[in-house]
């Protein structure tokens, strides 16, 4: 059974984390600073651009996956 610190403190871990991920993508924003990998798919048309970040979400998605299991290691 859960005491009814564990969600507070989830909680406020999630909202700062999504504080700091917002922040990160503002800045590269801001910098101009593309995130494009090689394997990314860019399909150009007139008046039309469809961008799949293939490699950026793999790569994003190993890094986050790590990151997590070593947070959440019990």
């Amino acid at each position: 059974m859960m005491d009814s610190e564990t969600p507070g403190r989830l909680i406020m871990v999630l909202g700062l984390s999504i504080f700091v991920v917002g922040g990160l993508l503002w800045l590269v924003a801001r910098l101009g600073i593309s995130p494009r990998l090689p394997g990314d798919i860019v399909i150009r048309r007139p008046n039309l651009t469809i961008y799949f970040p293939l490699a950026t979400g793999l790569v994003l998605s190993l890094f986050l996956t790590l990151i997590l299991n070593l947070i959440l290691r019990r």
